[in-house]
């Protein structure tokens, strides 16, 4: 897929969802706000709970960019664990490694983020991790491969570049933008997560 068919796929998904998923999107979403097709402007008057429950669901999904599979093990995770499930769902899906390589900067979208991670470029504690859902754990350091810092992507990453479009570094990680570093400093919670999402209706979808 080309990467301009990715990039109208993600503007129709976020127009279909009503959030922006990537910077790109944020214009074309602010021009037409409302679902894409002849009833987008109507549609919502008439969902049904059901309908409401179920974008809710894509909307988290979407923002991780999973696979229905790994969103349903993220929750037949979180319900066997103590806290609220809806939190501790994205309490879990902020631990991967795709999500941190984005909030730290390192890239402007998670479909980059993921790309950094499977291309081999980052590094867990020195080591080399290609896995997306590689889960970081409080303490670990995430860092862009020493070889390929002085590539222009991450030279751009590494002037801030990503700043403007990304929200605020959350708290729970502690990033050294221009050595293209970061430390997971501790579990991240679901209030500081930069996630649109009303997670009790994502449990309630799974629960029916």
């Amino acid at each position: 897929m080309s990467s301009v068919t990715r990039s109208r796929r993600q503007v129709r998904l976020s127009r279909a969802l009503g959030i922006a998923l990537t910077p790109k999107a944020v214009k074309h979403f602010e021009k037409r706000p409302y679902a894409p097709g002849e009833h987008g402007r109507s549609r919502r008057r008439t969902e049904s709970d059901y309908a409401v429950r179920l974008r809710e669901k894509q909307r988290l999904r979407a923002q991780y960019a999973l696979r229905e599979k790994q969103l349903r093990a993220t929750y037949d995770q979180a319900r066997k664990l103590d806290g609220l499930t809806g939190e501790t769902m994205v309490e879990l899906l902020e631990t991967r490694l795709d999500a941190l390589v984005l909030r730290a900067g390192f890239a402007r979208t998670i479909l980059q983020a993921r790309q950094a991670v499977v291309h081999r470029h980052i590094l867990v504690d020195g080591k080399l991790v290609d896995r997306p859902s590689f889960k970081v754990k409080p303490g670990q350091t995430i860092q862009v491969k020493p070889k390929m810092q002085a590539a222009t992507p991450y030279q751009v990453a590494a002037a801030g570049a990503h700043r403007d479009v990304l929200p605020a570094v959350p708290g729970y990680l502690d990033v050294q933008l221009e050595k293209l570093s970061a430390v997971l400093v501790r579990k991240p919670v679901r209030a500081e997560v930069p996630v649109q999402c009303e997670v009790n209706l994502v449990v309630e979808y799974y629960a029916r």
